[in-house]
């Protein structure tokens, strides 16, 4: 046999040192062993439920987006159609009283009214109306006039009606606000 041989054969001669620990301290380093265990498991379950609750937000606002988007996704081809109706309610005010012109205008109030009831459907409503309270948020003040029997800062005059589409505005009405003259 060679060197090598009988070398490897042979149990070494060193044994792994004893280590004198009496019982109370051996359980004391297995209560700090089990303690940092419990400590990497509660921080482990605390990145979990953080993630969970990550998640759970994350579908909530995309979910509130998703149904907002859908909301008011017909915004714009209604802010597109508003001078149609605006042009309706114009030939309906400048028509006159010319009996040749009687079935005209009769058909364009009915088409005017057919139109406000189909864009009704869609959530859009009209605002500005003459003596409802001045609110600029639904409202653009152009001007002031003196109205008797008018509250101060009501709607006098509208000249072109606003629209909002399920609460938000789309196009605030144009009017003349209500003002006392001061003598």
């Amino acid at each position: 046999m060679s060197e090598i041989e009988k070398n490897e054969t042979q149990a070494p001669d060193t044994e792994a040192p004893k280590v004198d620990i009496n019982e109370e301290e051996l359980q004391a380093l297995c209560k700090a062993h089990i303690c940092t265990k419990c400590a990497v498991m509660a921080e482990a379950e605390d990145i979990k439920l953080r993630a969970l609750a990550d998640n759970e937000n994350f579908k909530r606002r995309i979910q509130r987006e998703t149904e907002e988007v859908r909301r008011y996704a017909t915004e714009s081809v209604l802010a597109d159609l508003l001078p149609v109706l605006d042009n309706l309610t114009l030939a309906l005010e400048h028509a006159g009283d010319n009996p040749a012109c009687k079935n005209l205008v009769m058909g364009v109030d009915m088409t005017r009214k057919i139109f406000l009831d189909t864009l009704k459907r869609h959530g859009l409503e009209c605002v500005g109306a003459c003596g409802e309270a001045f609110d600029p948020a639904k409202h653009e003040a152009i001007g002031a006039v003196c109205e008797h029997g008018l509250e101060e800062d009501c709607v006098a005059k509208v000249t072109q009606s606003g629209y909002v589409l399920k609460g938000r505005v789309i196009r605030p009405a144009k009017v003349m606000v209500n003002k006392k003259q001061e003598v």
